[in-house]
């Protein structure tokens, strides 16, 4: 049996499984932001949890923080390759809240019917 830090599933989840921060990655997926506009977004995280969420994806080589020479110092955090490439899980997620926690077509006939899984729509690569 795979303990935590040789199983890929527990390694991911330890990394991604915080309170906030896959809602961070799912912001940034759309592209740079600035810490208020993360803030402002995630309606109810607080700084400190953001600027902790922010430096913990930082340290992990999913998000970059750049840091520009100005007055007063302005401050961009967008997803490197690695964070990317968490985006389709991030779409398979909100695809599957759709169908099994929101909708109201949801019932036990329809998650028992065997019937075969829709395919994901393909995810537009973030620039």
């Amino acid at each position: 049996m795979a303990t935590n830090d040789t199983c890929p599933v527990c390694r991911t989840a330890d990394v991604v499984c915080g309170k906030w921060t896959l809602l961070v990655i799912r912001d940034l997926a759309e592209g740079r932001s600035r810490f208020c506009e993360l803030e402002r977004s995630l309606a109810g995280i607080s700084p400190r949890t953001l600027s902790l969420r922010l430096r913990a994806l930082e340290e992990e080589g999913i998000v970059e923080r750049q840091t520009f020479p100005e007055v007063p110092p302005r401050v961009e955090y967008a997803l490197t390759v690695k964070g990317r490439a968490l985006v389709p899980l991030i779409e398979d997620m909100r695809a599957y809240g759709l169908k099994w926690l929101l909708g109201s077509d949801c019932d036990e006939e329809d998650a028992s019917a065997g019937e075969p899984l829709d395919e994901p729509e393909p995810v537009a690569a973030a620039v």
